[in-house]
């Protein structure tokens, strides 16, 4: 995995944005590959599970510090 290229930066960006900006970067990534994100909107939790679970990805991570979220998706 290119970490340097699969990172998104959705910062200060509302729903549906960062959902949009996801799906089309997860759609460049080959199966297996992890996509690093940082995001401010907090719909972008409940987005990205549902975004993992209806199109077969895993979130493997989701945090919050200092009113950033930052995931991490794995291509399924």
């Amino acid at each position: 995995m290119n970490s340097e290229t699969n990172q998104v930066d959705t910062r200060g960006l509302w729903c549906p944005e960062p959902l949009i900006i996801v799906r089309n970067k997860v759609r460049e990534m080959a199966s297996g590959e992890e996509l690093h994100i940082q995001a401010t909107d907090p719909s972008t939790h409940r987005d990205f599970t549902n975004f993992c679970r209806f199109m077969g990805h895993e979130l493997v991570s989701a945090s919050e510090s200092d009113g950033v979220l930052e995931f991490v998706i794995r291509k399924g």
